[in-house]
């Protein structure tokens, strides 16, 4: 069953370039990865102009072996600093057909 994450990520400011740069790493390994159907970021442009990651994996499997690799603790650890709270991250492994 496929699953949905949707992270939802405020940086404080003047860490955009250096939390962009790291998401771009990061956005380029994780569409590499068996079972990732697709991994974008995108930026309010607005308000907090929180950074939005959106992701679909093909099963809990590929979202947690996507959270085990290398390159996603490589971007945990740049971003660590760049933040001002804990990211918030929704899983949402349930569709609903609204058709």
């Amino acid at each position: 069953m496929p699953i949905k994450v949707v992270a939802l990520i405020s940086v404080k400011p003047g860490s955009e370039a250096g939390f962009e740069s790291a998401a771009a790493a990061v956005a380029a390994e994780a569409r590499q990865e068996p079972g990732n159907h697709h991994y974008n970021v995108w930026r309010e442009a607005s308000g907090d102009r929180r950074y939005v990651f959106d992701e679909l994996y093909a099963d809990q499997a590929a979202v947690d072996a996507h959270m085990a690799s290398d390159h996603f603790r490589a971007f945990a650890k740049a971003i660590g600093d760049l933040l001002t709270a804990p990211p918030l991250i929704v899983p949402a492994p349930e569709a609903v057909d609204v058709a």
